[in-house]
């Protein structure tokens, strides 16, 4: 899936600030998914002005390994993906439905990507995913194992199993939400391997409907070691490590384009109005 010709490897790395092992090792897999998840901003710049964004590798690199950009989950993912496959490790694309605040798993089409890999020696493949614009996305990625807990900066997950009428079995990738001190379903797949041209349908899609959340507001997530920074439409909040909230309301475009620049490390193109 994933063709790393046109990949710039060392400067992904460099950028994510990754000067590890480059092995195909479950450790580079956990080092490498933590730094960028921790490095690129989560942003939907793009689709506010209708386009939407390339996954062509040459376009990830300049955008957001060159640039000062961020970008959504197909950006990310395939991004990671191509890192990946150039490390050696195996790499599959899945699809999954955002269930997070939603009524039902069917009130949602498939229009997440994450990654499914294998790695040599391990017997249990890992889910990873640097591209979930939310609180409860993972930071390190976890061995698709039923049941069992990780905890790790601040954040819990585990797997389950929902109930559905497909052949396949549906997992649901759930974080431990700390105010509620309940389990919270952020998305649920399967393991049906989705090609580069099936997410390039996804991306247009969801980039372009007048009915997509991306299509109508700014929405950015930014992670760090110490706070975690999200924009949702003029509101901007800010949790810190122990668990902190404060939020406020931004009063203007000039302000909101101050707030993403140097808050999100994002420079903003002239043709994007932030808050319309």
């Amino acid at each position: 899936m994933y063709e790393t010709e046109r990949f710039d490897l060392d400067a992904y790395l460099e950028r994510i600030g990754w000067d590890g092992a480059r092995h195909a090792d479950l450790a580079t897999l956990h080092g490498v998914h933590r730094a960028h998840a921790l490095s690129l901003p989560f942003e939907n710049l793009e689709p506010l002005t209708g386009s939407a964004p390339s996954l062509a590798p040459e376009d990830l690199v300049a955008k957001l390994v060159r640039g000062r950009r961020g970008g959504y989950c197909y950006e990310h993912n395939t991004l990671l993906g191509l890192a990946l496959t150039g490390l050696g490790l195996t790499v599959t694309g899945l699809a999954g439905r955002v269930v997070l605040g939603a009524p039902s798993v069917e009130s949602r089409p498939r229009t997440h990507m994450m990654l499914r890999v294998s790695v040599p020696g391990e017997p249990t493949p890992y889910l990873a995913d640097v591209g979930f614009g939310a609180t409860g996305a993972l930071l390190e990625p976890l061995p698709l194992v039923l049941g069992a807990e990780h905890e790790g900066a601040g954040r819990r997950h585990r797997f389950a199993r929902l109930p559905h009428d497909g052949p396949l079995d549906l997992w649901a990738l759930q974080a431990y939400d700390f105010t509620t001190q309940d389990w919270v379903s952020q998305y649920a797949f399967t393991e049906e391997p989705f090609a580069a041209s099936d997410f390039e349908v996804f991306n247009w899609h969801v980039a372009t409907n007048p009915r997509s959340p991306f299509t109508r507001r700014p929405y950015l997530q930014r992670t760090t070691g110490e706070r975690h920074l999200a924009l949702d439409g003029a509101v901007f909040t800010e949790i810190l490590a122990d668990g902190t909230v404060t939020a406020h309301t931004l009063d203007d475009e000039t302000e909101a384009r101050r707030v993403v620049e140097e808050e999100f490390g994002i420079v903003v193109p002239e043709e994007v109005r932030l808050l319309g």
